[in-house]
This record gives C-alpha cells, structure tokens and sequence, in this order.
C-alpha cells in the first residue's frame, strides 16, 4: 500500500520547504524505503523554461528534458533518484489537460469545474506517478504558502486523497517560522496563524516543522503543540544550518524520523545507511583544508539561486578533495568597457563562466575567458560558456576579428549558429536540446583522462551550435574539439593542449553532481585551481 507525505507552507515562501522534503526523503531512503518525490507549482506556466531566473531562480533540467523547479533539483541530489517530467505539476499543465478533455467531450456535457475536475486531474496525477514508480512512499510538496488562491485547488485535492487513503497511509508536514524577536523571544503567533489557515481547509497537520535561527526549547514546543492541535513531539525544530546538508541530520535528531514511522506505521527494512552522514563529516572537515577562490562570471550574479546547481557541484567537488572553496561571485557587464582585468582576478585560483541566455554581458564573459586563457588561468565553461569560449578562440586564434554567434547579431563569421534542422522550427522551447544526450570523446584528451571513459551521457540545454562550417578553421594552436555527438557533426566539448586546465562543455554537467559523486569536470577543475 502506498504511503503518502505531502508537505505545505505557510507564513512566506522560500522558508525551505523542498529541503524540508528532500531531508524527508533522504531520512526514509537511508532506512531502505524507495522514494518518489513530487512538485506541484502553483504557477500557471507549463514549466519553469521561461521564467527569469531573477524572479525564480535557476531553471533546472531533467533527464528527459523537462525545465522545472530547482527544488526538484534537491530531490535528485539528496534522495540520488532520476526524476522526470511527471514528476512537477503545475496549473498550467492542470488546466490544460482539464481543457482539452472538456474539448474532447470526454465530461460528456457536463459543467466543468474546479471540483471534482480539476481536483480529479490532480489526484489522478499524483496517484499515477506514486504507482508506475513502485515506490514505498510518495512525497508530495505543494508550493507556495497556504492562503495563496493558486494553490487551492491542489490543497482541496490533497484533503480528498487523504479521506479517500487508509488513515495511516497519509501525513501532512506543514513548515512555518518561528521568529525571534530582538530580545532572543521566540514568536509562535505566526505559526498558529498559519496552521489556523490550514485547518480552515479541512488539513490539519501531523507534523509542524519550525523554521527558526535557533533550536526551539521544549515549552515553546509544548505551546505550539497545544495551539495547533499537534503532539509536542510532532514539533520539530529547523533552526538555521551552515550547510543544507546537515539538514537531515538535524532533523533526525529532533525526531521526525521515528514520529512519521510510528504514524505511517512503517518499519526499518535495512540496516541504516550511514553514508550521509559520513559525507557531512567529509564536509566539515573539508572547509578546514586548503582554501580557493574561484570566480563566476554571470549575468544573474545579484541571485545567486540563478545558479544554485553550479554551487552545489563545486561543494561536492570541493567535499571530495578536501578543500575549502570561497565563490567570487562577478556580473559580466562589470568586466566590459574597463581597463584591465587585474583587479576583478589578481586573487582567484580559477575562472568558471555558466550558461545563460540573451546578449546581456557577453563581452564581459568574452573577456573574462580570454583573461584565463591568455594568463593561464584553471577555466571551466559550461553551456553558453562553452560558445562564448569557442568565439573568443575564433577571434584571438583564428584571426576571425568579428565572429559571434548568430543569434545576438549579423556577423560574417557566425561561428555559433542554428544547425539546418533547426531552422525551420520557431515555437519557443521547439529549437531546444533539451535533457539526456550521449557525447563521444576523442581519445588521448583532457576530456578522456577527466572521465575515463569515450562515451557519456550529459544533459543539454540550448539552441544554438557551433557551425561546422568553422570547425577546422578555430581547430589550432592548441585548441581541441575532444567531444561530439555521434554524427560528429555538433561539438560538445573544447579544450587547450598546454594550458593549466582550459575545458568547456556544451552540456550542464552540474545537473548530474551528487553529494557523494561528484562532477569529474568540476572535480578537474578544482584539482587544476589547487596545483595553482
């Protein structure tokens, strides 16, 4: 019988509700459970594809080239699961299939409405990626806050689901904040609102998780448990953590593991996984090592949400060889129109350039890379990194003076270009490579020694190439295509003979770093940053 979890929120967003959930997740798994984690996203966009990443951070892909929520990007690492589309629902894709059903006649003339059709196409997705899984337990974070008129129909959904399940196969976590005042006092307030609004929906919460700056004490604890309807062990403190992954660890310590087996009347199935925890320890003791500095030049620099999978991958990186790794963080625009580079570099050991879209900065990233190049400075490039790297070549190699790419402007030398099968397709997202593609790597390169292997499956995502046309002619003094796709014919990664460490993918390998595995580019990378 499957078991469910679902998890809101309630007094402001970005409290940590997918951390929360993914801590969750992380918990069961190291007790031997399968786990299935779902977003729902209240939004109306089908998907997170073009939403500005100021507004909602990064865009994270899937393997099957879904663009969704960064949280689902929590999931995959912490719970280390592949997840696909399915796995983030929001309004858009609600009322879109309720649309075309009622087009197709399918609710035979009747008045379609938000209950019971939409809340049915909402059960009938959760419920259908929960069994085609084969999961024990399925998590199920509803995004937003409770009170926003977005997620309403997804709360009402939910409180049927649990009406319609057996009473020990559903558990409702609801994290809130408590604040502290000036004089260290702890406000429960908030959170009695919050969970008074829940219940006013028919939901009343097992588990209470306390977002805070410090662990809760037991009477405070015991307030909230009176007022809220709750055990006072089913109060569980969240305070403030120096890094996310210690987060389960934390947790567990205040209970939550033994509190929602005990309700779901779940058993331990294995010898539990310690695995975790030794990683955090590793993690610890690596802020204590040698210490880099390694500059990211972007165009969101201001949110650095914008490239949270980026951060996570030099964490794991830098975890594994035992290093500390301080993050200067550099908007593109900074570095153009300047007389020299000097100051924005003289202290990093490294230069990472990430993907992004639109023309905004990219002289800046432009410049940045050849300040690595030319000063032989350890350089990692991903996505449009890997293109603005591939211009820069063709400009201050080849002698190409005014290649680009075709998309930001008319050039005689478009070396980044639409490919012919692209052309013709002019739907937004059409033109996209998006999620899990193999790359093939040429033997006898850094690329081979940094993944031991010559074929790779990377996840994408862009639009443009590098033109074929232009292959041969960057092709020298060093510079190496060392990766393609099968045909040969679009170039997936660029390097340097003779320079300290200069590599850049077309791909995102950061997408595919975990806490325990981390990403042989940026593993390299780092390891290049430290022989500096």
């Amino acid at each position: 019988m499957m078991k469910y979890i679902v998890v809101t929120g309630g007094v402001m967003s970005g409290l940590g509700k997918g951390i929360t959930m993914a801590s969750i997740g992380r918990i069961l798994k190291n007790r031997g459970y399968n786990i299935v984690p779902i977003k729902i996203d209240p939004y109306i966009n089908i998907d997170a594809g073009t939403m500005n990443p100021f507004q909602h951070g990064e865009v994270y892909v899937l393997g099957d080239g879904a663009e969704v929520d960064l949280d689902l990007g929590h999931y995959e690492r912490f719970m280390d699961v592949e997840l696909g589309r399915e796995h983030n629902i929001t309004t858009g894709i609600i009322y879109s299939a309720v649309i075309e059903r009622e087009r197709k006649g399918e609710y035979l003339g009747q008045t379609v409405q938000i209950i019971p059709h939409v809340t049915n196409e909402i059960k009938a997705r959760i419920r259908e990626v929960a069994e085609k899984s084969g999961a024990d337990v399925c998590l199920v974070e509803i995004g937003g806050t409770v009170g926003d008129i977005e997620s309403m129909p997804f709360l009402e959904a939910v409180r049927q689901m649990q009406g319609e399940e057996n009473g020990n196969d559903f558990l409702f976590v609801h994290v809130t904040l408590v604040p502290f005042t000036l004089l260290s006092e702890p406000k429960t307030k908030p959170t009695q609102h919050s969970v008074k609004a829940l219940r006013e929906l028919g939901l009343q919460p097992d588990i209470i998780v306390c977002r805070c700056e410090k662990a809760l004490k037991e009477d405070v604890k015991a307030k909230i448990g009176m007022f809220c309807n709750v055990k006072k062990e089913a109060v569980i403190s969240a305070p403030d953590a120096g890094d996310i992954y210690e987060v389960p660890l934390l947790l567990e310590q205040e209970g939550i593991a033994e509190y929602t087996m005990r309700k779901l009347q779940l058993t331990q199935l294995t010898e539990e996984d310690h695995e975790w925890a030794q990683m955090v320890e590793r993690r610890k003791k690596s802020s204590e090592g040698g210490k880099l500095c390694v500059a990211l030049v972007g165009k969101y620099a201001e949110l650095e949400d914008s490239y949270l999978s980026i951060k996570e991958a030099i964490k794991h990186a830098a975890t594994e060889l035992g290093c500390n790794v301080e993050t200067k963080w550099i908007e593109a625009e900074d570095l153009e129109d300047v007389d020299g580079l000097d100051p924005f570099f003289e202290d990093v050991q490294g230069i990472l350039v990430p993907g992004g879209f639109g023309v905004r900065g990219v002289e800046g990233k432009i410049n940045a890379i050849a300040y690595a190049r030319e000063h032989k400075i350890p350089f990692l490039g991903l996505c449009f990194g890997f293109q603005l790297a591939v211009i820069e070549a063709a400009r201050n190699i080849a002698g190409l003076k005014d290649a680009h790419s075709s998309e930001h402007c008319e050039t005689r030398h478009p070396v980044i270009d639409l490919l012919e099968e692209q052309q013709e397709v002019d739907e937004m997202g059409g033109t996209m490579r998006l999620g899990d593609y193999e790359v093939f790597i040429r033997k006898d390169t850094l690329a081979e020694r940094i993944y031991g292997k010559n074929k790779i499956v990377e996840r994408h995502r862009h639009r443009y190439e590098v033109n074929p046309a232009y292959i041969e002619q960057i092709e020298r003094d060093g510079l190496i295509f060392s990766g393609s796709d099968r045909s040969g014919m679009r170039m997936e990664i660029v390097e340097i003979d003779g320079h300290p460490f200069f590599f850049a993918t077309q791909f995102h390998r950061e997408f595919k770093s975990r806490p325990n595995k981390p990403s042989p580019p940026f593993k390299a990378f780092l390891e290049a940053c430290l022989r500096q």
